[in-house]
């Protein structure tokens, strides 16, 4: 099965707009790794796309991986996030089920789709494919957001 995510418009800055740069990100926050494990296959542009389309799509920019969890098998309480600012002197390790970031270089994609389309903005389509039976829970994070660098 698959899930979807579509953006909301994301701006470009005039530097991204105009292909003046040499490095551009889609950077993922707040993605959960809880659940199965899944790749997120994302794509500039293209709203309407799924499953079937595959990496060789045009509108194809890269990957991300989550090798997750598999759910909570614990006791009452055990998978949940502590909440709140951590002591600045806890020397431990964050929880293991911390939200993580996650990088895609979409550089070629973006100048491409630019290039393409024009405009000052474009969409994210982020497709989930897991070996699982469902993955409609498996595609969670709090926002996208692109990074350009010259």
């Amino acid at each position: 099965m698959v899930s979807r995510y579509v953006s909301a418009p994301i701006e470009l800055s005039p530097a991204a707009a105009s292909g003046d740069y040499s490095r551009a990100d889609l950077i993922f926050h707040g993605v959960d790794h809880s659940l199965a494990s899944y790749e997120g296959r994302v794509y500039i542009n293209a709203p309407k796309v799924n499953a079937s389309a595959g990496r060789d799509h045009p509108a194809y920019a890269g990957s991300f991986h989550i090798f997750g969890h598999g759910g909570c098998f614990g006791d009452v309480g055990h998978c949940d996030i502590p909440t709140g600012p951590r002591d600045p002197f806890d020397v431990r390790q964050a929880h293991p089920l911390t939200p993580v970031a996650k990088v895609v270089i979409v550089t070629d994609a973006l100048k491409r789709a630019i290039a393409k389309a024009g405009g000052d903005s474009i969409t994210v389509t982020v497709i989930c494919v897991a070996p699982a039976k469902d993955s409609n829970e498996y595609l969670k994070f709090d926002e996208v957001r692109l990074l350009t660098y010259r």
